[in-house]
């Protein structure tokens, strides 16, 4: 099972190739939630586009392939530049999570802000299936996963 330690030493390897699908599989068995989506943020039309998926049914896909900053949890996470979390989204009335969000299930959810020197480069979201407050160590966990992703598209973008 992957654990934070493990996924950041995957981050910090400099491979030239960074593949999404399997780092969000690794995070989303870490913290043992069922879904998330890995969103990277497109500077020239300040749209978050999904990057990797698990758990999303596919009639939402075209909903969550861009997300502008401000909008649903990860748009609110990207614009705030700070966790958004809910114990449970089945419940939520704050207007946070989109209507459709509540289609995936899921309960606990959390989105990060992939933020590197302050610097904006995606979000990172997961849930789980149950009622859930992720911990403070999480939230930390997670922001660093975000950092070390970030950085890898800094390094990324630099190649090019």
């Amino acid at each position: 099972m992957a654990t934070t330690s493990t996924i950041l030493a995957t981050l910090r390897q400099d491979d030239s190739k960074l593949n999404w699908q399997q780092l969000l599989s690794d995070i989303i068995s870490a913290f043992d939630c069922s879904t998330g989506t890995i969103h990277t943020l497109d500077k020239e039309s300040e749209l978050l586009k999904l990057q990797a998926h698990q758990g999303i049914p596919d009639f939402l896909l075209p909903k969550m392939t861009e997300i502008p900053i401000g909008k649903g949890m990860a748009g609110i996470a990207a614009e705030r530049r700070l966790a958004v979390e809910m114990c449970n989204l089945q419940k939520d009335d704050s207007g946070v999570a989109r209507p459709a969000a509540k289609e995936t299930k899921v309960e606990g959810s959390i989105a990060v802000p992939m933020l590197l020197d302050g610097e904006l480069y995606g979000t990172l979201g997961i849930a789980k299936p149950v009622p859930y407050d992720f911990t403070e160590d999480e939230k930390q966990s997670l922001l660093e996963i975000g950092e070390e992703m970030s950085r890898r598209i800094q390094l990324l973008a630099c190649r090019k």
